[in-house]
């Protein structure tokens, strides 16, 4: 029996479904578990070496266990690592991250995306004095009651919940658009506007895939928001200091009132971030109504572990790298399944792609539903057979890092073809 299979089988027995998050029992007939990881490789517990293209599900913009943080992480954890009150780091990572965001003046760090989107609609509707927000199908915010929605029925745009224990009265606070569709925006502001608190959007939709903004979308919700004195919600948990240095809001030119941030400026450990103008963080606590506390905020060894990551990426070639290994891996990927006649969409934005199984344009849920599930799973098979972990669910992107050198696309790109050239073939 390996090694994974045994530690799976104990897992079941303590942890529900034996794992802490969904996504992870995706992989059949059982997760493999980790024993490290180092640059663009993790290793299981059975000493298999895979090329990772999961990366944490995007934090780890610099690969596994990069020198620069593993030394600033070891320097900190020395010194103690919680103490219940302020450290200096903690003030060095916020004006880090307000330089590069022209949009933030302060920030309240949290422990995760969901808890900063949580903050960051709570936040909203305290500034506003609203009670409604406005969502869009298939964007994901974590598991916040107010966004684990899904849209309604035609007859109507609110939504219903897509969850068990989310009340149908929450849901109905929750207005649910069409991505990259301006019109459906428009449509439910017409009718809803005066009582939208905020219009809460993944400038690149990232968690269904990679579905990046068509046009002016963003420059649009920039403007509907304006016209209806809502807030624009920019959750760059995923797309924050991927697509460079600044996010989606400067490589689209589109600037939000409120960002909710995570995953990189942690460098890999636990965090999330809500910024913004001060007059709307002003409402915060302890200056204003709005409560958020946790004990874990600004913890000391997240703070200097996100810190050196950014640090990095200021410094080096490491975004170059990464960006180059994205492009390189979606025109590979494209031209395999090109030349074996498998009808496919790669779509690709900076340090991030996906691959969906189907005819035409990928740009919302309902062009990706079209995707042919099932050749995604099987090619996610055929690639982990061969050493490349790419994400279990077609839901989710594959991410670059700086350790993906052209070295170890050009590898990945032939073990993509020999799992190409097997599904083609069939079963011997």
């Amino acid at each position: 029996m390996s090694e994974s299979k045994r530690l799976f089988e104990e897992a079941q027995k303590v942890l529900v479904g034996g794992v802490n998050s969904p996504v992870r029992a995706a992989i059949k007939p059982y997760p493999f578990f980790v024993r490290e990881g180092k640059g663009p490789y993790i290793i299981t517990v059975d000493n298999i070496k895979l090329i990772d293209y999961v990366l944490g599900y995007g934090p780890l913009i610099l690969g596994h266990a990069p020198e620069a943080v593993v030394k600033r992480v070891i320097e900190y954890v020395g010194r103690g690592w919680l103490y219940g009150a302020p450290t200096e780091v903690e003030v060095l990572l916020a004006k880090k991250i307000i330089s590069h965001f022209p949009s933030i003046e302060m920030i309240r760090f949290v422990n995760s995306g969901g808890e900063a989107v949580a903050t960051a609609i709570r936040l909203a509707r305290g500034y506003t004095g609203r009670k409604k927000i406005l969502k869009f199908e298939g964007c994901y915010h974590g598991a916040v009651d107010s966004v684990l929605v899904k849209a309604g029925s035609a007859a109507t745009h609110f939504g219903s919940p897509s969850s068990a224990g989310v009340p149908e009265e929450v849901a109905k606070l929750t207005l649910v658009a069409r991505y990259n569709d301006l019109d459906s925006v428009e449509r439910i502001m017409r009718e809803e506007g005066n009582d939208v608190a905020a219009i809460i959007v993944e400038p690149v939709m990232a968690n269904y895939g990679v579905i990046p903004p068509r046009n002016d979308f963003l420059k649009g919700l920039r403007e509907i928001a304006d016209r209806y004195g809502s807030l624009l919600i920019f959750d760059e948990v995923v797309t924050g200091y991927r697509l460079g240095i600044g996010g989606a809001q400067r490589y689209y030119g589109v600037k939000a009132d409120i960002t909710t941030l995570g995953k990189i400026i942690g460098g890999g450990f636990p965090i999330g971030a809500v910024g913004a103008r001060e007059d709307i963080m002003s409402k915060l606590s302890p200056r204003g109504p709005v409560f958020n506390a946790g004990t874990f905020n600004g913890h000391p060894i997240s703070m200097a572990a996100g810190l050196a990551t950014i640090e990095v990426l200021e410094t080096t070639n490491a975004y170059e790298t990464a960006l180059r290994a994205s492009r390189k891996l979606a025109e590979g990927l494209s031209d395999v399944l090109g030349r074996y006649g498998i009808d496919h969409v790669v779509n690709w934005v900076p340090t991030m792609l996906q691959v969906f199984f189907t005819k035409g344009e990928v740009v919302d849920h309902e062009t990706a539903n079209r995707s042919d599930v099932k050749m995604y799973v099987r090619f996610h098979e055929e690639l982990l057979k061969r050493g490349v972990f790419i994400a279990p669910s077609q839901f989710e992107a594959i991410f670059t890092s700086a350790a993906h050198d052209d070295s170890i696309i050009d590898e990945t790109l032939r073990r993509v073809e020999d799992a190409v050239r097997s599904i083609v073939r069939g079963p011997p």
